[in-house]
């Protein structure tokens, strides 16, 4: 007679219990940038909204800000790091490939023996580690899992690209998510379009670099490319997770986009006909665009700047190379 296999049940359903951010220690402003890009100030607040952006030491990377981050959160929330059963860590600027960013992180926390792994995904990539958690927690594979998204994009970017240079900063942003006797976390709206790999994405690989046929690979992109398809693409993709939710863009209390462009977070706002009463993440004013970092980092700002937010409903969505992206609508915690 065969055996059958016994199967794990999880919670319900999920809900995100507490934030935490770490940001690059230097505040750069654009002056700082614009010689090396024959720009000005004036130029790149009309274009992208930024006025300053953080960026780290030459000590300082991915692990160290993700750590910070993921420290921050579950200290938050309240919960005894050993208790957390995975980690995973959203980034594309791990300063080794291997080891993972997250195996170091569970450690460093005093989350061992967790489970870990990293996720490649870009700009959506904590949107896609938030609909991770959620099915691992529900699975019953997991109870408290800690998603981050870290970036330190300081190390790959050339400051005499007109193209991305001046967007980019480096931080992390943590949410540790655990099980919910309400919905806490709808269900999430994803994809990709690896027809458009081009448009944003490393200038060269590793391997050039190592054989001398290229330089130190580095961040570029198809500016008006990415802008067209975040616009009208994206805001399909945002309304599909407010529907998939079951919510009206008035029942949000906040919309939190990956932070890219000012330019591209008001016109979503504006399609969405999001009301006055929807506060929205504008952390890229001071911050840059962070990659996977910037939704928790702006959703973390958010709620410092305004705790009457706790308890009510976000729509967060993330885009960018691959081209991937994902959304979903949380309750704040």
């Amino acid at each position: 007679m065969t055996a059958t296999i016994s199967q794990a049940r999880g919670a319900a359903h999920t809900r995100i219990l507490a934030y935490g951010a770490a940001r690059g220690e230097i505040a750069v402003p654009n002056d700082d940038l614009v010689a090396a890009i024959d720009s000005s100030d004036e130029w790149i607040r009309q274009r992208t909204g930024i006025v300053t952006r953080t960026r780290a030491t030459a000590e300082t990377d991915a692990v160290d800000l993700a750590t910070a981050a993921a420290a921050e959160a579950v200290a938050t929330a309240g919960v005894d790091p050993s208790v957390v059963d995975a980690v995973i860590v959203a980034t594309i600027s791990n300063p080794k490939q291997t080891p993972s960013v997250s195996a170091i992180v569970a450690d460093r926390i005093g989350a061992n023996p967790a489970a870990a792994f990293d996720l490649n995904a870009a700009c959506a990539g904590f949107a896609y580690g938030i609909a991770q958690a959620d099915a691992l927690i529900r699975a019953g594979a997991a109870t408290y899992v800690v998603v981050v998204g870290a970036e330190k994009l300081s190390d790959i970017v050339d400051p005499a690209d007109r193209s991305i240079s001046f967007l980019l900063g480096d931080g992390a942003g943590a949410a540790l998510v655990g099980p919910s006797e309400t919905v806490g976390i709808g269900p999430t709206v994803w994809g990709s379009d690896g027809s458009k790999a081009d448009a944003v994405g490393m200038n060269h690989t590793l391997n050039e670099f190592r054989y001398g046929t290229a330089p130190w690979p580095t961040l570029r992109q198809e500016g008006p490319t990415v802008f067209r398809w975040a616009v009208w693409e994206m805001v399909k993709v945002a309304r599909q997770a407010l529907e998939a939710a079951g919510v009206e863009a008035s029942d949000l209390a906040a919309f939190v986009p990956h932070q890219a462009n000012m330019r591209i977070i008001d016109e979503f706002a504006k399609q969405l006909g999001l009301p006055d009463t929807v506060k929205i993440g504008r952390d890229i004013e001071t911050t840059g665009n962070t990659s996977a970092a910037s939704i928790p980092l702006a959703t973390h700002r958010l709620l410092h700047e305004h705790p009457e937010l706790s308890g009510g409903l976000a729509l967060q969505i993330g885009f960018g190379a691959g081209l991937v992206f994902g959304a979903q609508v949380v309750v704040l915690p």
